[in-house]
């Protein structure tokens, strides 16, 4: 790994901002008609990051094929730790479809007080590497899979509680199935993927003699996304917004700006957003290819849940206000019998449920860690 912490950035940085922008020549014409850049997105990130309070490092981390992932790490120093002391587990954390690590900022310092808190931007999201997806599903979730397999080795751990949120939940879902002996608990925030199509008749039949909870119906910056999914790349609006990008960021996901009101009063975490998806497509063709009409999943992860080891307790957590539909982690328990399964609730969390509800959040996955050691 690099060793740069995350207020400077080196030469190899900027040459890799240099590449990243080159990558696609198809794509070269955006950053003229986009306001956006690496160095933005660099300079939007530090200051979320600068928020943190406990000892952090960030650093792009090298894969074999010199695809870069850029990777945080916290640790608390003010926590006295014994000689005899074994190491706790550390918590590596996935963040979903079109985010980041800046997400995380409400989320860091409360759980990296007792371990070590790793959290990646994925490949073809964020400041990491943008390469090209295949077309084909299996594939470009194996190239995800691969990467987070990759980094691991190349940071050196060798076991991790291992948390994903939304499209994060998915993939680490798939990287546990693959790679058992490295996860010692699976956290699924609000995952995405995971339920089958439903076939409109049984759309229409569902409810009938049982009592039903209703969930909110998907917001429109999911109808949104799910409706360009067809026909383009994911976040191709934004980019064809060009100057007025950011401004369609702001009216599509105000929520993201009252999120985190109490730490920025302006919008940068909406510039976040926005400069993280602004970028050349990469990780959205990947998700693209592993996407259905309106956005389900081709390879739903309820028809792979029994491939978890039932050696590997899992937990999926969801908002209680989210338009995720919670009855798929009760199908997940069901499918794996008697293998440690639980399925919470966070009250008054919708799909952002870390930024929602952050204490109770915190207060969760805390308990979750402390099981593990």
């Amino acid at each position: 790994m690099d060793p740069a912490p995350a207020p400077m950035q080196n030469d190899c940085e900027s040459d890799l901002e240099n590449k990243t922008s080159r990558s696609s020549s198809v794509w070269s014409w955006w950053p003229s008609w986009c306001p956006t850049s690496m160095s933005l997105l660099k300079t939007t990130e530090s200051k979320i990051l600068a928020c943190v309070k406990n000892d952090l490092w960030a650093r792009f981390v090298t894969l074999p094929n010199q695809d870069r992932i850029w990777t945080l790490s916290l640790t608390n120093k003010r926590t006295p730790k014994s000689a005899e002391q074994a190491p706790k587990t550390p918590l590596v954390m996935v963040h979903g479809f079109g985010g980041g690590v800046g997400l995380w900022i409400r989320n860091l310092d409360a759980l990296s007080r007792s371990r070590t808190v790793y959290a990646f931007d994925l490949l073809g999201f964020g400041r990491s590497s943008r390469p090209n997806f295949p077309s084909d599903a299996a594939k470009a979730e194996e190239q995800f899979v691969n990467s987070i397999e990759q980094w691991r080795q190349a940071v050196g751990l060798d076991n991790m509680i291992l948390l994903g949120h939304s499209l994060g939940g998915y993939l680490a879902t798939s990287y546990a199935i693959q790679h058992p002996s490295r996860v010692s608990h699976l956290i699924l925030v609000d995952p995405w993927g995971f339920p089958e199509q439903p076939k409109p008749d049984t759309q229409q039949s569902q409810g009938h003699g049982a009592e039903v909870v209703k969930r909110p119906s998907p917001p429109r910056w999911v109808k949104a996304i799910a409706a360009v999914v067809s026909l383009f790349n994911p976040l191709a609006v934004i980019r064809a917004a060009g100057p007025w990008g950011p401004g369609l960021v702001n009216r599509f996901r105000p929520d993201f700006k009252r999120k985190f009101e109490d730490l920025f009063d302006d919008d940068t975490m909406t510039q976040y957003i926005y400069h993280c998806n602004a970028q050349t497509p990469s990780g959205e063709v990947g998700f693209r290819a592993m996407t259905e009409t309106l956005g389900w999943a081709k390879r739903p992860m309820l028809q792979r849940v029994h491939l978890l080891p039932p050696f590997m307790p899992v937990t999926m957590v969801y908002g209680a206000c989210s338009w995720v539909e919670c009855s798929s982690g009760d199908r997940a328990a069901e499918i794996r019998g008697k293998a440690h399964t639980r399925v919470l609730l966070i009250k008054e969390a919708s799909h952002h449920v870390y930024a929602d509800q952050p204490d109770d959040f915190n207060r969760v996955v805390e308990n979750i860690c402390k099981s593990v050691d």
